[in-house]
């Protein structure tokens, strides 16, 4: 199970740190098993109203068609009682209703419930009540409630959050535990055991999961991360990280090595609203299937191979073509993988691609560039989506590539984003794990209360802030931190009275009074100004609104160093084989490098192949690569250097 150095034993163990795509994959690819929903009475139809947005690039909700609920409508069951916004009762929970709507999920075998009750933010007695009602009527129910999930407003988001949590908690906890027991075995003791969360933060694995939501991004987190921490020591301070794996590919931003963290992110269709790095996930990895649409045009993904039975060329049983099929047919990847350890069918692959050609009217060489540059142009719009729509300049920022395919299609990337600089770190398929252990222990709190800042009472700020931080030094406590080692970072959500979403601002240090919470609108204020271009800080009659408390508590941890590397070798290819970058061009000889042989300062014009034991970077024409004091590949266009 775990991976020791030569020499190494379990006694050298003194915690594991573990990032996991398994709950990212579940929802990327819409393995959702048979799901409950119980809400208010009356808004059994919350899913389907959802919110009125229309994906970009439909024009308007005439071509658009809503992708089907997370829980079919027939699955879904109201329970009269009612609060309102302030959590006071309206009227008291129908008891017999909710053990009515118990039985009939248990009857029906639905065993995953998620339960949202209007205004249980303010109130979660309906809610835990409904709770307690199902461990009565179907013990067997893995239940999920909104109230612990995402204590805050907006009943469709607190919904969806909660219903994704509840869907991937059964898979998620039967990993963790598994994973625990057998370090647990080969140990022969308890290993402390972390799982990275969404929010840039790791989480013990007992605590992980009671909220498994809080891990729906954990290993592209982690690689970003990792990622931002190798840039910013090569010396870039605005970044954008590229993770590529066998399923997905995860984007980010990193400016001054911090990455941007949001509460409005998405796995495929689900948007879950927990504090997470503002990461893209896009089904885009190695093992992402091309396909003909129903009209007749060639996609690539979001469905995935996986890794059983795999792309056509692991020789697994895999029938349909996918990204690493068209890599080793085109000689961009070597045919074998690790090394030599896993050899790879370049015949079945070939096989494949010359099928699907077939049916597209193309050359076999044709629909190969074909998948690799629709596979490119969908990563480049997910970079887009964490740049431009978010008021920044992509050309601003250099790109880092990692993950065991994220650096395939780099030189497309800059071809179609302009970034002026890629880097690619060493052993790229190990940033994720690198950035695990550049992680704080971090949990998130939140609380909605609504007010106009000028109806503002400190008194009340103060004691739900103070209850916020008390939670968050509890879970510190649990996971072990001592009371000196606490650190607890303060925000709030506010907007302009009207507007529909809010800006996150931090909350400065000490007393909550009258100047610190103006102090906070001024931030506010300028955060806006930076974002949108505008503010209302000289109109008095534009009012701003407080909407959420946050707290965050932290537990500090030690970074490691990254040190600098010696020359190991020279620069000679190893040989040489034919790839071909342009259909047109056909397929040209070309010289494949060894990673490890490149000491600083090596400089390769491609078009090359730089190969190591996880990853491959094909050097196009008209590129350039150096490399740097900490071994980097840091690759340019010819005419930009």
């Amino acid at each position: 199970m775990l991976g020791l150095l030569e020499g190494a034993s379990y006694d050298d163990v003194g915690a594991v740190s573990h990032g996991t795509t398994v709950a990212t994959n579940q929802l990327l690819e819409g393995k959702v098993d048979a799901l409950g929903f119980i809400t208010t009475e009356g808004y059994e139809a919350m899913l389907e109203i959802a919110r009125q947005s229309v994906p970009d690039g439909y024009g308007n909700s005439y071509f658009w068609v809503k992708p089907d609920r997370i829980v079919p409508r027939d699955l879904v069951k109201g329970v009269g009682g009612r609060l309102d916004f302030t959590g006071a009762e309206v009227r008291p929970l129908d008891e017999e209703a909710a053990r009515k709507a118990a039985r009939w999920f248990r009857d029906r075998g639905i065993n995953t419930l998620g339960v949202c009750f209007l205004h249980a933010y303010a109130n979660s007695s309906h809610e835990e009540r409904m709770r307690e009602i199902i461990a009565e009527e179907h013990p067997d129910a893995t239940v999920s409630v909104s109230s612990e999930v995402l204590r805050e407003y907006r009943e469709y988001e607190r919904a969806m959050t909660t219903l994704v949590d509840a869907a991937v908690k059964p898979r998620l906890s039967a990993y963790v535990n598994n994973i625990k027991m057998r370090l647990a075995e080969g140990a022969g003791r308890q290993v402390p055991f972390y799982v990275m969360k969404s929010n840039g933060g790791v989480l013990s694995a007992d605590e992980v999961v009671h909220q498994p939501i809080t891990t729906v991004l954990s290993g592209p987190a982690a690689g970003a991360l990792g990622a931002a921490l190798i840039a910013q020591n090569a010396g870039f301070d605005k970044v954008l990280t590229s993770d590529g794996g066998g399923t997905s590919t995860d984007v980010s931003v990193v400016i001054d090595g911090e990455p941007t963290l949001t509460t409005e992110g998405s796995v495929g269709v689900y948007p879950s609203k927990i504090p997470m790095i503002d990461v893209v996930t896009v089904g885009a990895g190695g093992g992402s299937i091309a396909h003909l649409s129903p009209e007749g045009t060639l996609k690539v993904g979001p469905q995935s191979a996986g890794a059983d039975p795999g792309p056509i060329c692991y020789g697994k049983g895999g029938t349909e073509v996918t990204i690493t099929d068209a890599h080793v047919f085109l000689g961009r990847i070597p045919p074998h993988l690790l090394g030599g350890e896993i050899p790879l069918d370049v015949g079945a692959a070939r096989e494949g691609i010359v099928a699907l050609a077939e049916k597209l009217n193309l050359s076999p060489e044709a629909c190969a560039v074909g998948i690799l540059e629709i596979s490119a142009w969908n990563q480049a719009n997910a970079l887009r989506q964490v740049t431009v729509k978010r008021g920044l300049d992509v050309r601003d920022f250099a790109l880092t590539t990692f993950g065991g395919s994220g650096s395939l299609l780099l030189c497309r990337l800059v071809d179609i984003l302009g970034v002026p600089t890629v880097l690619v770190p060493p052993n790229p398929g190990n940033v994720s794990a690198f950035g695990l252990l550049t992680v704080d222990v971090k949990n998130d709190y939140v609380q909605t209360h609504v007010s106009l800042q000028e109806q503002l009472d400190a008194t009340a700020i103060t004691e739900v802030v103070e209850t916020l931080t008390e939670q968050a030094r509890v879970a510190l406590e649990k996971e072990g931190f001592a009371p000196e080692q606490h650190a607890f970072v303060r925000t709030a959500d506010l907007r302009y009275f009207g507007q529909a979403f809010e800006v996150r601002v931090a909350v400065p240090e000490g007393d909550l009074d009258k100047a610190a919470l103006d102090e906070v609108a001024e931030r506010f204020h300028a955060e806006h100004r930076a974002l949108y271009g505008y503010d209302f800080s000289n109109d008095a009659t534009q009012q701003v609104e407080w909407v959420n408390l946050r707290v965050s508590g932290v537990g500090p941890i030690q970074r490691p160093d990254i040190a600098r590397i010696e020359a190991t070798g020279q620069d000679a290819a190893r040989g040489s084989r034919k790839v071909c970058f342009d259909p047109e061009d056909g397929y040209v000889e070309t010289p494949l490098l060894w990673r490890t042989d490149l000491a600083p300062g090596a400089e390769i014009e491609g078009p090359a192949i730089i190969e190591e034991f996880g990853s491959t970077v094909p050097l196009h024409p008209g590129f350039a690569a150096r490399i740097d004091d900490f071994g980097n590949i840091i690759v340019t266009r010819k005419a930009d250097r």
